[in-house]
């Protein structure tokens, strides 16, 4: 078995991700897989999911690596990637209104809403599409990208807003930084890949306020907002758990955001705005102090209330890879070896905890004694985090994903 972290063992997960994923795909998309890798019966196809997959199969094709150790053929994850633009411009846009829909079946839209998060990975799959040279992939990103500057930036406020109606008549009161920060990384994904500085310069605004919000918050990020972007800090107390909004501080999201800042800092250089790395350095320790090893087992908590005592024990697989993702971002922007001294603790937690070697991928979902559970997240339909956390080793924190794989087999 190889050395958990190594580049050998990060490379078998690469692949083993892309394998578990190879099942996902429906006429709408890519389902909802349960834990044997097959497409959860009665789920619609979601567009956050088909968005991801298309993402990490470019990545995997940009990657070079996939027949040689076991994963999906670069001509297999060709036709994911193709099947996943077809789907973006067929059963998931809207036709009439323009966006893209939320969720859909055989049957059309299931949700209509047009929602922020989705749109976000509309533009960062097909920017990573684009790379790989596939059919309609630059048409798709010319599109998500007019339609993200249209209906979600708030150029006043430096921000994106969260959710229209399908006919972009209605906007919801709600503002939410979950939406924000997958716009950032979509933000800067297509700075590098369009060439144009906009939208690096916009991801910095956005990274701008949430600094400010996370400095006034002793660093845990207030995660809800209303209308006038006033903190909603008791939002969503009676449904603690919600995978998408979860009440209190969400320490993956603390670990995810510092991992940001750094690249954003990065991307701009001395146009950055000033305290990122103070600001990415203060967040990490708040998660990994807040959320780590603190209730009597390995582990990091998804929520913390917000004097820092737990809320919700649960385990989930997405928070351990950002911690490892962000403590190699910290590696590399500080030189300093306590973080890749707890990126390898991460490491064997994923290997110890998290690994399903009988059945692929990383177990979702964990209760507080380190058992697969089910609570908050069903199944395993998400490769995009582990499938991060094992690049950015070998890539640092700028360009974004695609595009450094790009730079990386140009330079060989």
């Amino acid at each position: 078995m190889a050395t958990p972290g190594s580049a050998r063992m990060r490379a078998e997960q690469r692949a083993d991700l892309l394998r578990f994923a190879n099942g996902a795909m429906t006429p709408q998309g890519f389902g909802w897989l349960d834990d044997r890798g097959d497409v959860t019966a009665g789920k619609p196809t979601e567009l956050w999911i088909t968005c991801r997959m298309t993402h990490t199969a470019a990545l995997g094709i940009l990657a070079h690596e996939a027949p040689a150790v076991g994963g999906p053929g670069i001509d297999r994850l060709r036709e994911v990637v193709a099947h996943g633009i077809r789907s973006l411009c067929g059963p998931l846009e809207d036709s009439i209104d323009g966006g893209w829909f939320a969720a859909v079946d055989e049957n059309g839209p299931r949700e209509s809403a047009k929602q922020a998060y989705g749109h976000a990975f509309v533009v960062l799959a097909a920017s990573s599409a684009v790379l790989t040279g596939a059919p309609g992939a630059q048409a798709l990103f010319e599109r998500a990208l007019h339609t993200s500057e249209l209906r979600f930036w708030h150029d006043a406020e430096g921000l994106s807003v969260e959710e229209w109606d399908r006919g972009w008549g209605v906007l919801s009161p709600y503002r939410g930084l979950n939406a924000n920060m997958h716009t950032v990384e979509a933000y800067l994904a297509a700075g590098d890949v369009s060439g144009d500085a906009t939208w690096h310069q916009r991801a910095g605004r956005i990274a701008s306020r949430v600094l400010d919000w996370a400095r006034a918050n002793d660093w845990r990020i207030p995660e809800h907002f209303d209308s006038d972007w006033d903190p909603q800090v008791e939002h969503n107390r009676e449904t603690p758990a919600d995978p998408f909004r979860p009440y209190g501080a969400t320490v993956g999201h603390g670990l995810e955001w510092a991992r940001l800042f750094l690249a954003v800092e990065q991307t701009l250089g001395h146009n950055a705005p000033s305290g990122l790395r103070e600001g990415a350095v203060a967040l990490y320790d708040r998660a990994v102090s807040d959320g780590w090893n603190v209730d009597g087992a390995p582990g990091f908590v998804y929520t913390t209330d917000w004097d820092g005592s737990p809320v919700v024990r649960e385990r989930m697989h997405w928070v351990v890879a950002e911690a490892i993702a962000a403590s190699h971002a910290l590696a590399i922007a500080t030189g300093e070896s306590c973080y890749s001294d707890n990126a390898a603790v991460w490491w064997e937690y994923v290997q110890t905890y998290l690994l399903d070697d009988e059945r692929g991928s990383w177990h979702h979902e964990l209760d507080p004694r380190n058992r697969p559970a089910n609570s908050v997240w069903a199944g395993k339909p998400d490769i995009y985090h582990a499938y991060q956390a094992t690049l950015l080793p070998e890539l640092g924190l700028t360009p974004s994903f695609a595009s450094a794989l790009v730079a990386r087999t140009l330079g060989s």
